[in-house]
């Protein structure tokens, strides 16, 4: 059985195509919702003080901290506590949710 350059040619393009694709879709990972992460970090502040105000970036960032690269949300929240006006930045990995890091502005 004999194969024509032709369908060589097409059989090549085609599992390129193939390994491309299956490429980008193990690489590609996908993110939790801004939002969701966001209404994380405010139950888990709400049980120490009234939350005055919050905010996230929608769009993950690429982060890199003692080495390690990862993609990030960034964000902040305000509160009242005995009074007192807190504000807050965090940290937090796109594709889990774990709040990475949290600390205090004022």
């Amino acid at each position: 059985m004999r194969i024509g350059w032709k369908s060589f040619t097409l059989g090549a393009v085609a599992g390129a195509a193939g390994a491309l694709f299956a490429q980008k879709a193990v690489t590609s990972s996908p993110t939790v919702a801004a939002e969701k992460v966001l209404a994380r970090v405010k139950e888990a502040f709400n049980k120490e003080g009234i939350i005055e105000g919050s905010w996230i970036q929608m769009k993950p960032e690429q982060y890199q901290k003692l080495g390690i690269d990862t993609t990030v949300y960034k964000g902040g929240i305000s509160r009242r506590r005995d009074g007192e006006l807190e504000q807050y930045e965090f940290i937090a990995d796109a594709s889990t949710g774990t709040i990475m890091d949290v600390y205090r502005l004022s």
